[in-house]
């Protein structure tokens, strides 16, 4: 019989994160806020980091109206001019 560790086989901590790839260096990013709780804070956050190290351009955050309909035609037109690549979500 083998008896397996719950923790799994351990290793040597990692010292440093692998540089992150240049795909989106100069990319404009932006947050897209379907109004949920905490979703601002998050989506900004996580878009501040990724244009920190990626070299994409974090260009702000957007906000639906609500979470229950799809995006307005005008804001949808916004995003389509403003930003390369939007970053949403959805959770409570």
């Amino acid at each position: 019989m083998q008896i397996e560790s719950p923790e799994g086989h351990l290793g040597h901590p990692m010292t440093s994160l692998t540089p992150s790839p240049n795909a989106l260096a100069g990319m404009r990013v932006l947050a897209l806020d379907n109004g949920k709780p905490g979703a601002e804070f998050l989506l900004r956050r996580v878009g501040e980091r990724l244009a920190e190290r990626t070299g994409a351009v974090f260009v702000g955050l957007e906000r639906k109206k609500t979470a229950a309909t799809p995006c307005e035609e005008e804001l949808v037109d916004r995003i389509i001019k403003d930003a390369d690549i939007v970053l949403t979500g959805t959770a409570d």
